[in-house]
């Protein structure tokens, strides 16, 4: 192993965030849809997946030194982080303190599946401040059709059984759920499971892969699946619980109608501000390209900082916005979107011109859905109309929306399709 003599201090140009990988690939689980675990192939010794010790003080001293501040965002992520070890947490949270400087501090999130979490995990977790990224996929059949153990069981329960722990030591974990062709098809039935758990914060995540042939394969969600998923989910969201659940994605859309900036990567002109260190020390462009190709560097020869800015991965940052096609460019939802997330930009234009993102088509069907009642909402907030009276609003103005709309009428939620086909049994 080289080195790892402390190198020449550099703090990057521009804040980034880094995801850590402290087991690399490695999990308890075999989800059907998992894009990770096939990075094994590339190590040489695919049974040494742990990040030594003496690693982790590297990569927390170089990230802290790095970072603009005042707050250094550390992500746990995997794999499944949680077979590091709570010794492993615990002396992070020790090094993140001996290397913070006065003034500064850590944020912490782990994203788990949560099958480990018993009462010692969750005591400290709370104790350290942890922020906590739960996956559950709504509702027991729809998560455990994917989300198997080794054993071929599903974890369903061990998931909610989780969820309720963390809630008992005062930690309300952030949902993640997969879109799959099956979710896609229960909307209603996702969202109220996930919203039920209590948590107020659910986030959506397609599932869109490609295999050796270069075809999207079956567990990935359609562009029209996706469409009519997310515009119900809107529905659900406005009719019902404004000010008491957020949604990733609608409240990141309705920060840009109102003005902010999205903090998500995938929304933003560029990327490349979200780095990878894999439990071996090896620095990656991005979650979605742990391949060599993207490999751009490692911290025992590069310092973090100087990573973050290194050419290559500013270039890998502006491809995105450079490589846009005119479609994109002339989009009236460009600033809601700018393009999507690189790793989906594998489709052609209605011209021919590739680099168009795989879910265009229902990303434009979300937000022509959610324009007008989005705006309302952004309005109605800053007039300060309270939650209730703006759903109220909301779900007057969908239900003259559907005055006089019959079966084989072109649905409202702009899809295209006849309302039968789509919509119809949702209606308000």
């Amino acid at each position: 192993m080289a080195s790892l003599a402390p190198l020449a201090t550099t703090r990057a140009s521009e804040p980034f965030v880094v995801m850590a990988k402290p087991v690399g690939p490695i999990c308890n689980l075999q989800c059907g849809y998992c894009y990770y675990l096939d990075t094994t192939r590339f190590y040489d010794r695919p049974h040494q997946f742990r990040m030594s010790d003496e690693r982790l003080e590297t990569y927390i001293r170089q990230y802290i030194e790095a970072s603009p501040g005042p707050v250094v965002h550390f992500v746990w992520h995997g794999g499944e982080p949680t077979l590091a070890g709570l010794d492993f947490y615990r002396r992070a949270v020790e090094l993140q303190q001996r290397y913070l400087p006065a003034g500064a501090a850590c944020w912490n999130n782990l994203q788990t599946n949560g099958t480990l979490l018993d009462e010692e995990w969750c005591s400290f977790l709370a104790e350290a401040n942890f922020k906590v990224g739960l996956s559950i996929d709504g509702t027991r059949w729809l998560h455990d059709a994917y989300r198997k153990d080794h054993e071929g069981k599903g974890t369903y329960e061990r998931v909610r059984a989780a969820a309720r722990r963390l809630q008992a030591h005062g930690i309300q974990p952030d949902l993640l759920c997969t879109v799959t062709p099956e979710v896609a098809n229960e909307p209603d039935s996702v969202y109220r499971a996930l919203r039920d758990v209590g948590t107020g914060w659910v986030q959506f995540l397609p599932i869109v892969r490609r295999g050796s042939d270069g075809n999207v394969t079956a567990d990935s969600v359609t562009p029209e699946a996706y469409g009519r998923f997310l515009c119900r989910v809107f529905d659900l969201w406005a009719h019902n619980d404004i000010g008491k659940l957020n949604v990733q994605l609608i409240a990141e859309t309705t920060l840009v109608w109102a003005g902010g900036t999205a903090s998500l990567c995938w929304m933003a002109p560029t990327c490349g501000r979200v780095l990878v260190v894999e439990h071996d020390g090896a620095v990656y462009s991005c979650d979605h390209f742990v391949t060599p190709e993207y490999r751009i560097g490692d911290l025992d020869t590069a310092h973090l900082g100087a990573l973050a800015d290194a050419p290559s991965q500013l270039h890998f940052g502006t491809d995105k916005r450079d490589q846009l096609p005119a479609q994109c460019r002339s989009c009236p939802y460009l600033a809601v979107c700018n393009g999507g997330c690189p790793k989906d930009r594998f489709a052609l234009t209605e011209d021919g011109e590739p680099g168009l993102n795989y879910l265009c088509g229902g990303l434009r069907q979300f937000f022509a859905h959610a324009d007008a009642p989005g705006h309302k909402v952004v309005q109605r907030v800053r007039a300060g109309v309270a939650p209730e009276a703006i759903m109220v609003e909301l779900r007057a103005d969908s239900m003259e929306r559907w005055r006089g709309v019959g079966r084989n009428d072109p649905c409202p939620c702009d899809s295209g399709r006849k309302a039968k086909a789509c919509c119809w049994w949702s209606r308000p």
